[in-house]
């Protein structure tokens, strides 16, 4: 029996989208933290023509809530959820340069609980806007270091402890932090590039990442995958790979956020050991790649993204030709634009000359 070509053109439209809707079904999450990880690997097509290598970037500001950090936040509130210290209709309170307490509020809203965040007042307003608008209590503290009794992760861990139901989540110190990401970044990563990576690198703020990351790599590779910390100015850990394990006084500073740490924090602890090497990036090559980026790979990453970027750069140079290299593309640049777009604030940092001349059209801002 003959067929029309109307009856043929009807069957195929409706295969095409039963298959669209298995496609789009099968693709669901549930809820906004069933929507955490599984971020794309990109490739970083100009840096690896140049190096000769293949550089990839864990595309995390991808996450629902814009950054790597929502992983770890969902990683700790739901081991306290596990532990039973914290119940239904608790409080989180956290001590965070930023992101982290954008990842807890979202997961906070997400799962029913009140959300406190004591933050450096050096953080951009751009964090501490979006951190109130998701219902977030803020409270920016004078920025000391860590070792003072006013700094803001010890004023966390007080006003948790005078709370019911509450729990101070200590992302620093707390190793949930690490497992999340041993857990899930680790192994997409791997699967991501076949099993064939040959180094990972990034920076550390709390040491989750690297630690976590670095652990189920060379776990995986049976120790062949090289993993390197990278580090900016103001802080300690560089000096403290190349040294064999000695810390030196903090000093200085960055304009990069949430990275570079004085101690080695317990996340860090779990695998400081078994880097393999360090790289010092300073904030000049960092701004130099947040522009560089935008314009050669149409990325718009913050600072803490670039540097890592520089990192993966100067490694895939240290390494060779035909390398495999990845690193953490952290966050975007939309909770920075204010700073790193703008003259004004490039011009008092003394960054302006950090940028090619074809770059500065990007500077867009006053």
């Amino acid at each position: 029996m003959l067929v029309s070509v109307r009856t043929l053109t009807a069957r195929n439209s409706q295969s095409l989208r039963l298959q669209l809707c298995r496609s789009f079904t099968s693709g669901t999450v549930d809820g906004f933290t069933g929507a955490i990880g599984n971020t794309p690997l990109i490739y970083l097509k100009k840096l690896s023509e140049k190096t000769g290598c293949k550089i990839y970037g864990k595309a995390e500001f991808q996450n629902p809530g814009g950054s790597v950090k929502d992983r770890a936040a969902l990683g700790i509130i739901k081991d306290a959820e596990a532990s039973g210290r914290l119940k239904p209709g608790g409080t989180v309170v956290e001590g965070t340069a930023g992101n982290t307490g954008i990842g807890l509020a979202h997961v906070c809203r997400a799962r029913g609980y009140r959300c406190i965040i004591f933050m450096p007042n050096t953080q951009s307003q751009e964090k501490i806007d979006l951190l109130k608008m998701l219902g977030a209590e803020v409270y920016p503290v004078p920025a000391v270091a860590y070792e003072h009794p006013r700094n803001y992760n010890h004023q966390a861990k007080e006003f948790a402890e005078q709370l019911p139901n509450a729990v101070w989540t200590d992302q620093f110190d707390n190793v949930a932090n690490a497992r999340a990401h041993y857990e899930t970044t680790g192994p997409e990563i791997w699967e991501q590039t076949g099993g064939t990576l040959d180094a990972f690198t990034c920076a550390t703020g709390t040491g989750g990442t690297l630690a976590g990351v670095g652990k189920f790599l060379k776990e995986k590779s049976g120790g062949k995958t090289q993993v390197w910390l990278a580090d900016p100015p103001g802080s300690v850990l560089h000096s403290y790979v190349q040294s064999g394990g000695k810390l030196k006084e903090r000093a200085g500073g960055s304009i990069t956020e949430g990275i570079g740490q004085g101690r080695i924090t317990n996340n860090l602890g779990t695998f400081v050991t078994d880097v393999d090497g360090s790289l010092h990036i300073p904030d000049e090559e960092s701004i130099e790649m947040v522009y560089d980026v935008l314009d050669t790979e149409g990325l718009y990453l913050g600072a803490s993204s670039a540097l890592n970027v520089v990192a993966a750069y100067k490694l895939a140079q240290e390494l060779g030709p035909g390398k495999t290299i990845a690193t953490i593309l952290c966050d975007g640049a939309y909770r920075y634009q204010s700073r790193l777009f703008s003259k004004k604030w490039l011009e008092a940092k003394g960054l302006v000359g950090a940028i090619p001349e074809h770059l500065k059209k990007y500077a867009v801002l006053d």
